[in-house]
């Protein structure tokens, strides 16, 4: 390994790994950059298993050992050594996980790649949240869909977080940005998916009827926390289905929705 002791955390090699606690700045940074931060080894190993391509390593010196072997395929990739305190004050937190990884961030598949031979997908509508998109991602590896789509407004998937929460399923799940409805739609609907969109509405379906004879392949159009999801949404869905529930809870969290749904309407016979 090309290991780099630091011996101060004020210099631009260390930029990628500066002020990773200011949401803002990361989500401007991070993509124009072309990178995004797989924290710990086991997602580090994720990330790489995937064939993305690390920039650098940020390690503690305890940690180093474990990511030696990540690197074989890597060795001119720089490994900067530091002390928990540097580590800590470099990036703004306990780097409790010991490691961290700038990988350079693969391009995004076109729509009709990712939906090639899939069943079953996810849309995530503006969800905003990084910790619902990370579990939202969970779910669909946990419970076999085969994608997931985000709108132009949702979180960003392979932030520190969505990635960190959804156990580095984010680097495995096929995943792309769609554009607005009046394109996206057509575009599902042209590659013989039906959109459900879960949501309260006065026509909805139960979940418990619409899984009774789900469609072949099927799109589960899932909104933004608070606001639910657009009239725009609404508007193209074919139909509306909704969960149905007990002790005047009237919805779910959106990641604990995509994963009732998911069970609910997956493929019979698999797993």
């Amino acid at each position: 390994m090309r290991i780099i002791p630091i011996e101060s955390v004020d210099v631009p090699e260390l930029a990628d790994y500066a002020g990773l606690t200011d949401v803002a700045l990361r989500r401007a940074l991070e993509p124009a950059g072309g990178l995004y931060l797989a924290e710990s080894t086991k997602v580090i190993s994720r990330a790489i298993a995937a064939g993305h391509v690390p920039r650098s390593v940020l390690v503690q010196e305890r940690w180093l050992s474990g990511i030696e072997p990540l690197l074989v395929d890597f060795p001119d990739v720089p490994v900067y050594v530091g002390r928990e305190e540097a580590l800590e004050s470099l990036t703004g937190f306990h780097l409790h996980r010991g490691a961290m990884a700038a990988m350079h961030r693969p391009a995004l598949p076109p729509l009709e790649k990712v939906l090639e031979g899939a069943r079953r997908v996810v849309v995530l509508e503006d969800i905003v949240d990084h910790t619902n998109v990370g579990a939202a991602f969970r779910a669909v590896a946990g419970l076999g869909a085969d994608a997931v789509l985000v709108t132009p407004r949702c979180a960003d998937p392979l932030y520190r977080r969505s990635v960190r929460v959804s156990m580095g399923t984010v680097l495995q799940v096929p995943w792309t940005r769609i554009g607005e409805w009046s394109d996206a739609a057509p575009r599902l609907h042209d590659a013989g998916f039906r959109l459900a969109a879960l949501a309260l509405a006065d026509n909805a379906v139960s979940l418990d009827d619409y899984a009774a004879d789900p469609p072949e392949r099927l799109a589960m159009v899932m909104g933004a926390e608070g606001d639910g999801l657009s009239r725009r949404a609404l508007a193209v869905a074919d139909t509306v289905v909704t969960i149905p529930m007990a002790h005047g809870v009237d919805s779910l969290n959106v990641a604990s929705a995509a994963a009732v749904a998911l069970y609910a309407l997956r493929v019979r016979g698999e797993s």
